[in-house]
Formats: structure tokens, C-alpha cells, sequence
């Protein structure tokens, strides 16, 4: 029996995770430990000056899982060292809302949990939804992420390194295909808007709009622009190794 861990960002009441939980629980033992609340984009912030708290969290009055007072980082540490028994065969993050492609890999909580997986060397995938819309149909988004767990937990994975998932949202007929891509370069132009509360006092939200840096057929972002599942194959080791042998060159003194 395969003994899965399943936690997202948005959330342990949201409808992307509780979609996966039923299609996970045809592989095997689920272990359900996500965040209390919404923790999107919090990266790979984990928990060190105040306590982490862990509560049971029943879904139509039965039991389905753990909710965490902390970050999906910190889901997937306190499962795997407290609250499950062995480790677990694969970590599953997801199904989030709206896509994480390009550098949204760096600020998503999805992504950071199935990171954190792999530092603790266990093959992991996120899975994300290109829809911020809460009611999407995530039917077969959480059949297609089930699909390549299983694939994982029957194939294994390189050392540190996890698969992000990026699903265009509709149904499974309406989805073009499925390519394994690089990691596109795409970011937000991002702008403050000053508003100004009740009292007075000013506050900034933060609002922005998507930038496509890419054109190349292989990248993250222009696959899903084809309503295609991204697959993409990504490494813990941020090193730039092209850029060492010149770096050395520099006059480095102390």
C-alpha cells in the first residue's frame, strides 16, 4: 500500500485539494496536511518564532486531515518528522488556483511544499490550475495530477528534483495535449495602488500584469497559451554552474 502526503497553499477547505484527496485516495493511503487558511505566495517561509499549531479538520462530519497553523513548507516538515508514521512514498501539492509558471516558482507556496519534499528526499509534484476561480471544475486536473503520482511513486524521480504541473482548466476533452517544458522567464510588471483606510492612513495593494519574456515552443508559459498541460522538470540547485569557471577569474581578495 503507497502512502501518500497531500497539502496545498490555498488552504485545507479548498475544493482543488479535496478534488485531488478523492482521486489520490485510489492509489493509496492519503495523508491530508495543509495550511488553515490561504498561504499563496508566502515561497518557502517556514516557521521558527511562534508556535505551530495542529488541528484535526473534518470535511461533511468525517475525519480528512490535519490544518496547520503555518506555512505549506511547515505542513509537509511537522507530516513527515510528527504526524505520519513512515515517510511517505510521494508528497503532493496542489490542485492550487492559477497557474505557477516562470517565476511564479519562486513566490508559490504550492511549489515550495513539493520543495520541500525533495529536501527531505521524497518525490514530489505541485499541481496548478490556470483559473483563480473558486467554483472551476477541478475534475480533471485532479485526474491528470493522480496520474502522474502514480507514474512517480511507479518510476521514481532524479535526486532533488520535483515535476510542476501546470493545467489548463476545462474539460478533459478541451485540453490539447500535454508537453514536458523549461521554466520560462516570465514575470509581473507589478505597481503599488495607494489607497487610503477609514482613519485616513494611507496602505498599498499590490496589483500587476503578466509579462511573457518567451517565445520558444518548450517553455511553461507558452505551452499552456495552447490550452496543453505543462510538465516541467524542476531542480533544487540554483547554482548558475556556467557562470563559475569566469567568476573565479575575478580578483577576489581579502
Amino acid at each position: 500500500m503507497k502512502h501518500i502526503l497531500l497539502t496545498n497553499d490555498d488552504g485545507i477547505d479548498a475544493n482543488g485539494l479535496f478534488a485531488l484527496y478523492k482521486e489520490l485516495k485510489k492509489l493509496g493511503d492519503v495523508t491530508v496536511v495543509a495550511p488553515h487558511i490561504e498561504r499563496s505566495a508566502v515561497g518557502h517561509a517556514i516557521t521558527i518564532s511562534e508556535p505551530i499549531r495542529v488541528m484535526e479538520f473534518n470535511r461533511s462530519e468525517k475525519f480528512h486531515g490535519y490544518a496547520i497553523l503555518g506555512t505549506p513548507a511547515d505542513c509537509v516538515k511537522i507530516a513527515v518528522k510528527h504526524i505520519m508514521h513512515k515517510q511517505p512514498d510521494i508528497v503532493v501539492s496542489g490542485v492550487n488556483h492559477g497557474s505557477n509558471t516562470a517565476t511564479n516558482v519562486l513566490y508559490s507556496g504550492t511549489v515550495s511544499a513539493a520543495t520541500e519534499g525533495i529536501i527531505l528526499g521524497i518525490p514530489s509534484i505541485a499541481s496548478s490550475l490556470l483559473s483563480f476561480d473558486h467554483k472551476a471544475d477541478m475534475s480533471f486536473a485532479a485526474e491528470f495530477t493522480a496520474k502522474v503520482a502514480k507514474m512517480v511513486m511507479e518510476k521514481g524521480l532524479p535526486a532533488d528534483t520535483l515535476l510542476n504541473l501546470n493545467i489548463p482548466s476545462g474539460k478533459k476533452n478541451q485540453i490539447m495535449g500535454v508537453e514536458v517544458t523549461r521554466q520560462g522567464k516570465g514575470r509581473y510588471e507589478e505597481q503599488f495602488e495607494q489607497r487610503h483606510d477609514l482613519g485616513g492612513r494611507e496602505y498599498y495593494w499590490l496589483s500587476g500584469k503578466k509579462m511573457m519574456l518567451d517565445t520558444e515552443e518548450d517553455i511553461d508559459d507558452v505551452v499552456v497559451m495552447k490550452n496543453k498541460v505543462s510538465i516541467t522538470p524542476i531542480h533544487i540547485d540554483l547554482t548558475n554552474h556556467s557562470f563559475i569557471s569566469d567568476l573565479k577569474e575575478w580578483n577576489f581578495k581579502i
